[in-house]
């Protein structure tokens, strides 16, 4: 028997604006994720992302749709019902200095979410979580007396970690956690979040637009274009047999690390920017920009089926043809 997904989203919308001409920031999308399982998502500036994470934040409300973390909508949520999915479901940001206040030092920092959700931990045991949590992100208990400035970048994103895991959630939600720090950094928190994640059996929801890092962290990839996921399925499966034109043009960008290897892919390169959310095309949303898009591309919006051979999932009306 299957074990139920910690969090579940259907039919997913967010639109902004007027009835009449809505900005279709997220578009009818569906997600599950289990207990201990990474998911990435991915996909260029502006298709949804964060925008989808604010609505599961509840810091907005959705347009349609339900999402459930452990059995409970998120949106229907209200009161200490409410309090506890915050609690379950914590985020780590792009740029944690962002969301430190500078006057607080990194003891009052940690120790604040157990301020919010009273009774979690026992006051007289805040010290002793407080090193606790420094030393599972790889800083010292020392480190609890300084303030956020005294940091390297690398060492605010490990305490914006910290932060989020002082109160033991569920779910971690990471909106581009390694995109504003230096190469060699970027390994470094992502291995601090591989191992958290084994550690404490997370689940976590990797929000990103760097290929290379969403395939060393993810088991699982959903792909996002203007509001839409078009392609999903296991991590090796999407970076080794993507069927959807527009994952495949995402790959052909990666960088590759070994030398021998350099020049022998095409490299796919999309006309145009994307469509407007106002006024997206008719069909796939894809097609303006599509080197096999074809008249039935225009006519019929493709359904995510499951594609033999590659094991993903894919909106794809020729999901078969080679790419270019």
């Amino acid at each position: 028997m299957s074990t139920p997904a910690l969090l579940e989203v259907n039919n997913y919308s967010k639109h902004f604006g007027a009835v009449s001409a809505p900005v279709r920031a997220v578009d009818g999308i569906d997600l599950t994720l289990a207990r201990g399982e990474t998911l990435g998502l991915v996909g260029e500036s502006g298709c949804g992302k964060t925008t989808l994470i604010r609505t599961l934040l509840r810091l907005t409300n959705a347009t349609a749709g339900t999402a459930r973390l452990d059995g409970v909508d998120i949106a229907a949520a209200e009161g200490a019902e409410l309090r506890d999915l915050r609690r379950k479901m914590q985020v780590v940001f792009q740029d944690p200095y962002q969301s430190f206040n500078p006057r607080m030092r990194v003891d009052q920092i940690l120790s604040e979410p157990w301020v919010l959700h009273k009774g979690s931990v026992p006051r007289a045991e805040w010290p002793a979580r407080v090193a606790q949590l420094l030393e599972q992100v790889g800083l010292r208990p020392e480190h609890a007396l300084r303030y956020p400035d005294e940091f390297s970048g690398g060492q605010r994103q490990r305490l914006g970690i910290a932060r989020a895991l002082a109160l033991d959630p569920a779910l971690l939600i990471c909106d581009e956690p390694v995109s504003a720090l230096d190469v060699s950094v970027q390994a470094q928190v992502i291995n601090l979040l591989s191992r958290l994640q084994r550690e404490r059996q997370l689940a976590m929801l990797f929000v990103a637009h760097d290929l290379a890092v969403v395939r060393h962290i993810s088991d699982r990839v959903a792909v996002m274009y203007l509001g839409k996921i078009i392609e999903t399925g296991p991590t090796d499966a999407v970076f080794k047999r993507a069927s959807h034109p527009y994952t495949q043009a995402l790959l052909s960008a990666v960088p590759i690390a070994d030398p021998t290897q350099r020049g022998k892919r095409k490299r796919i390169v999309l006309q145009g920017d994307p469509p407007s959310p106002i006024a997206p095309p008719s069909g796939c949303r894809f097609r303006t920009r599509c080197w096999k898009a074809t008249e039935i591309c225009a006519q019929a919006e493709p359904e995510l089926i499951a594609r033999p051979g590659s094991g993903t999932i894919s909106a794809c009306h020729h999901a078969e043809a080679l790419a270019p």
